[in-house]
């Protein structure tokens, strides 16, 4: 299992089991959100460490593709990613559109990492 799935299978078994709870006195902190905003939070910390590995490994890549004179895209291989993530997204119960417009966004800052790293 992967590092990124270990961390969010925690976090997954730290979400509430309960989804309703009394009314709580007024002023008092709702103790169901409050645990539904910890889990985000875990999640949102995860995402963080989860992209700057991803941003260190793709710094490696597009070092080696300068040194070995290699465009800083390939439309071929971002085609077949986005088209693998979109059905991982679907098979996630999560909106394709948005998964292929965040990759994309990830594709296009890896990319301009890359022209840098290649002097352009």
């Amino acid at each position: 299992m992967c590092l990124a799935s270990a961390e969010l299978l925690l976090v997954s078994r730290a979400m509430p089991q309960e989804t309703q709870s009394p009314p709580a006195p007024a002023n008092a902190p709702d103790p169901v959100l409050a645990a539904y905003r910890k889990s985000i939070d875990n999640i949102d910390a995860a995402l963080i460490h989860i992209l700057a590995e991803r941003f260190r490994i793709t710094q490696a890549v597009g070092e080696y593709k300068a040194k070995a004179t290699l465009p800083p895209a390939d439309p071929d291989r971002e085609a077949r990613q986005i088209a693998r993530l979109r059905k991982l997204s679907e098979e996630a119960d999560l909106d394709p559109e948005f998964s292929e417009k965040f990759l994309r966004f990830i594709i296009d800052e890896v990319i301009r990492h890359h022209e840098k790293a290649r002097g352009g």
